[in-house]
């Protein structure tokens, strides 16, 4: 099978089940936004050791954003028994690394600036990925049916990123610098 197809030439693509879409379609819009987190979770696995206790997690988690962008990229008449897995019990296994994480950086009370280590902030960019994510998935679900699993899971996740970045932050020893809402003052010229 050839990687260029050309059929997108004219700034459409197929959908499952064969149906053509606009490519800034929400339903493109919406399952591209998460190919995006995906990459970025990958690029987050390549920056952590072989062995870090991260790893097989994430890894599950990009697997379960393959089914889940499967599902958002077949319209809901056209679902059959075949496609893949929805994240049903994740949002719940999102809920248990959340708490196994807040027990190890104590619970936030504030709000973070992000950063810290490099691992932390991409932490960051990840969760607000999947924000951006979720917002255009609020979009599509009221044009055409959604798994009620799959915003379940999407709200985890960004959870889950916020945690894992604070757990980063305490494994390194790196303080949380916290938002304190002031005015800056500039110097006169």
């Amino acid at each position: 099978m050839k990687i260029y197809t050309r059929t997108g030439d004219e700034g459409t693509t197929g959908l499952f089940g064969g149906t053509r879409v606009d490519k800034d379609d929400i339903r493109v819009e919406c399952y591209g936004t998460f190919d995006e987190v995906n990459a970025s979770i990958g690029l987050l696995r390549s920056k952590l050791l072989v062995k870090h206790p991260w790893q097989d997690r994430l890894k599950r988690m990009q697997v379960a954003f393959m089914n889940l962008m499967s599902h958002l990229a077949t319209p809901s008449g056209e679902l059959k028994p075949n496609n893949a897995e929805l994240p049903l019990e994740e949002a719940d296994w999102c809920e248990r690394w959340i708490d196994e994480l807040e027990e190890q950086a104590g619970p936030s009370d504030c709000f973070l600036l992000p950063g810290g280590t490099e691992i932390a902030a991409l932490c960051h960019v990840i969760r607000t990925q999947i924000r951006r994510g979720e917002r255009l998935l609020v979009r599509l679900m009221k044009e055409d049916g959604v798994h009620p699993s799959i915003p379940a899971y999407i709200n985890r996740l960004s959870d889950l990123f916020f945690a894992l970045a604070r757990a980063e932050m305490a494994e390194a020893g790196v303080e949380e610098e916290r938002w304190h809402s002031f005015v800056y003052k500039t110097k006169k010229s």
